[in-house]
C-alpha cells in the first residue's frame, strides 16, 4: 500500500448475549470514529412485531420470511442512531416491549428468517462499507472476514440491571424476575439454535463490560481498533 493511502472500507462487529451493553457501545464508538452504526438486533425484534401483529406462529420461519420481505423493513440513516422502519412506521419504541422480547429469540431460531434479514445485514453493509454492526452472529456468521471483531460479556445481574433499566426509560413497567427469565430464555435459545448460534467469534477481542463505564469501554475497543487498523480513515 502507497504511504498515506488510507482504508475506506471498514466493517467491525459487536457481538455478546443481551444487556451486555452492544446498543449503546456499538453506537458511542461508531460516533467516536466516524462510522455507521447498526443495531441488527432491532431488525430481529422486528420480525417478531411482524410475528405478532400478522398472528404468524413464531416457529413458522417459511411464513414469517416472506412476511418481512413483504415488509419494507429498513433504517432511516438520516436519524441518530438510525431508526428502524416497518414501511413508514417508526417502530424503535414499540420492538423493546416485553411481548416482543418474550419471542424474538425464537423467531430469530428460525433458519429462513436468519437467511432473509443477514442477506439484508450483507446489502447494508455494501451501501455503507464504514460500518460497526452488533448482534449474535456478526463476527461468526454475516461478517467472518471482519478485520476486527469484538465478544462482551457481563454478568446476569448486571446485564438484568441494564435491561430493567432501559424499560424505565421506556416508561415500562419492570418486573425484575420477568426480566431475569426473559435473558436466561432467550440466552438459552440463542445458544442452542442451530443456525447462526451465539457464539465468540474464533479470534475475537473479548471484552468484560460489567464493572466499567461506557467511556472506559470504548476507549479500549477504539485503542484495539486504531492498533489492529492503523491505515484506516476514522475521525481524530
Amino acid at each position: 500500500m502507497p504511504v498515506n493511502e488510507k482504508i475506506l472500507t471498514v466493517i467491525i462487529t459487536i457481538d455478546g448475549p443481551a444487556g451486555t451493553g452492544k446498543s449503546t457501545l456499538a453506537h458511542t464508538l461508531a460516533s467516536r470514529l466516524g462510522l455507521d452504526f447498526l443495531d441488527t438486533g432491532a431488525m430481529y425484534r422486528a420480525a417478531a412485531l411482524i410475528a405478532l401483529e400478522l398472528g404468524i406462529n413464531p416457529t413458522d420461519g417459511v411464513a414469517l420470511a416472506a412476511a418481512i420481505e413483504q415488509s419494507k423493513m429498513h433504517f432511516d440513516w438520516h436519524s441518530d442512531p438510525p431508526t428502524l422502519m416497518l414501511d413508514a412506521r417508526d417502530v424503535r419504541d414499540r420492538i423493546r416491549d416485553l411481548d416482543v422480547s418474550a419471542i424474538v429469540s425464537t423467531v430469530a431460531a428460525q433458519p429462513e428468517v436468519r437467511a432473509v434479514l443477514v442477506r439484508q445485514q450483507q446489502r447494508i453493509a455494501r451501501a455503507h462499507p464504514r460500518l460497526i454492526t452488533e448482534g449474535r452472529d456478526q463476527g461468526s456468521i454475516v461478517f467472518p472476514d471482519a478485520p476486527v471483531r469484538f465478544f462482551l460479556e457481563a454478568d446476569m445481574q448486571v446485564r438484568v440491571d441494564r435491561r430493567a433499566e432501559q424499560l424505565r426509560a421506556a416508561g415500562k413497567n419492570v418486573d425484575p424476575k420477568q426480566v431475569v427469565d426473559d435473558l436466561q430464555r432467550r440466552d438459552r435459545i440463542d445458544s442452542q439454535r442451530t443456525d447462526g448460534p451465539l457464539i465468540c467469534p474464533e479470534g475475537a477481542i473479548i471484552i468484560s463490560t460489567g464493572d466499567r463505564t461506557v467511556e472506559q469501554v470504548v476507549d479500549e475497543m477504539e485503542s484495539h481498533i486504531r492498533r489492529e487498523l492503523p491505515d484506516a480513515e476514522f475521525n481524530v
